[in-house]
């Protein structure tokens, strides 16, 4: 028997962890954790001023994340988080060493246009360039899969899902 697994569905904003995130974890039959709820007050409102968060920003946001994937460990769980650098991914890991990551990948113009048709989320566009700039790709050491974020919200689960049952 398969041991459910801790996936954090991770990439820059606007590729759509907050609604594939749910998605998957309906697939997978295991509870979602929206990772924006991890943020203090004080990352929200550099956020929505359109501050870049600093490194000594995110650490406890990542290890928060980190703390409830390491709680789901053997039972399974979907967590969204951008987890941009690979540093912020070894941070999640320490805390919850199983957690293997969903990439949302996708082209910087469709990214923007989605991002600018949202209602109601606190990242401005504005940031959409320091996140790409931000951004390290999954490395072939790393637990996870790329997934292209083309198409409908259904599709990329669909693609998720196989990616992930791909999995050693």
């Amino acid at each position: 028997m398969n041991t459910p697994k801790v996936v954090v569905v991770m990439g820059v904003a606007g590729t759509g962890k907050t609604t594939i995130g749910p998605l998957l974890a309906a697939r997978l039959g295991v509870p979602y954790a929206e990772g924006d709820d991890f943020h203090p007050p004080a990352n929200i409102a550099k956020m929505s001023a359109g501050t870049p968060l600093t490194d000594d920003d995110r650490w406890p946001w990542l290890d928060a994340i980190g703390s409830w994937a390491h709680g789901r460990a053997g039972l399974g769980g979907v967590v969204s988080c951008s987890a941009l650098k690979r540093s912020y991914r070894d941070r999640l890991r320490a805390e919850a060493p199983g957690v293997v990551f969903v990439h949302l990948a996708g082209d910087r113009a469709l990214i923007e246009d989605r991002m600018s048709h949202r209602q109601g989320h606190f990242m401005p566009t504005a940031l959409l360039d320091s996140q790409f700039g931000t951004l390290q790709p999954l490395q072939e050491d790393e637990a996870g899969v790329a997934v292209d974020v083309s198409g409908s919200p259904e599709e990329i689960t669909a693609r998720a899902a196989k990616a992930l049952a791909e999995l050693p």
